[in-house]
């Protein structure tokens, strides 16, 4: 009996604790058209988001990547133009990969020229990127199940059976990746673990916060809360009311960047 109750205390507190995480509402930056990723950079001190400005599956020519302070004031908003509908972004060394429908966009920070647009083939809604210690790109393609690298600039198919497969983020030799309504990791030969599973409208970004712990959004309005264990919190649900696209994360300041996408805003919310 007092071992029975002592698990109890235990799990209580245990749940107590994790309960407490909670998002914090900082401030707003409205009149974005239609923004799908956010990305933060501690080197530049700057948030790198893509706007789509539109359909997310037009090439229109109308998409673009505008940079806004930590502090929520914009830099510039037409930082780069003339893209279609551009979505995840990754940085690696001075290059920016921006995802956009059927090609990766690569943009040098420094000049914030374009420097090449590698064509994925029979790829059709390329949405979420992330970059290896080596330089290697991963994007995931959402319509067609797949996960793609990009070696030299050389597009490749890495996974496919990836059912709606969106967030990515490469963690420590690791691949995880938002698959559906579950949370994978992915070792360098294919190999997959189901950390966690159920988030109630499928995944869409993800970022790691430390410990083995993530913050995942789907983009219907749900923020969860991911340990590493695979217990997940709901941190957010504003479900009917805003987006909650491919979030940014400062690991430093514990901050989250949230695109709201129909609601043409970026919020900023302190993780406690």
């Amino acid at each position: 009996m007092k071992k029975l109750v002592l698990a109890c205390v235990a799990s209580l507190l245990s749940a107590s604790l994790f309960a407490q995480k909670q998002l914090a509402p900082l401030w707003e930056t409205k009149d974005l058209p239609t923004p799908e990723s956010v990305l933060y950079s501690g080197s530049n001190n700057v948030l790198y988001v893509s706007l789509i400005d539109g359909d997310g599956s037009a090439k229109d020519g109308k998409g673009g990547v505008a940079l806004l302070n930590p502090d929520g004031s914009i830099k510039d908003k037409e930082w780069v133009t003339e893209l279609d509908a551009p979505k995840g972004l990754a940085l690696y060394k001075d290059l920016l990969y921006v995802a956009d429908i059927t090609k990766m966009v690569v943009i040098d920070i420094i000049t914030g020229n374009v420097i090449n647009e590698i064509e994925v083939p029979g790829s059709t809604f390329l949405n979420d990127v992330t970059v290896d210690d080596n330089g290697v790109v991963y994007v995931s393609d959402t319509r067609e199940n797949k996960i793609y690298t990009l070696r030299n600039d050389q597009p490749q198919l890495f996974l496919d059976n990836t059912t709606a497969v969106n967030g990515l983020k490469f963690v420590d030799g690791f691949l995880y990746a938002l698959v559906g309504p579950e949370l994978w990791k992915i070792d360098a030969q294919k190999n997959h673990t189901v950390i966690a599973k159920g988030f109630e409208l499928g995944g869409d970004g993800l970022e790691p916060v430390g410990n083995g712990d993530f913050l995942v959004t789907c983009w219907g309005g749900l923020v969860y809360y991911v340990k590493a264990n695979g217990e997940f919190e709901k941190l957010l649900d504003v479900r009917g009311k805003m987006n909650t696209a491919d979030l940014g994360y400062d690991a430093k300041t514990k901050k989250v960047y949230i695109p709201t996408f129909n609601n043409n805003s970026v919020k900023a919310f302190q993780l406690k």
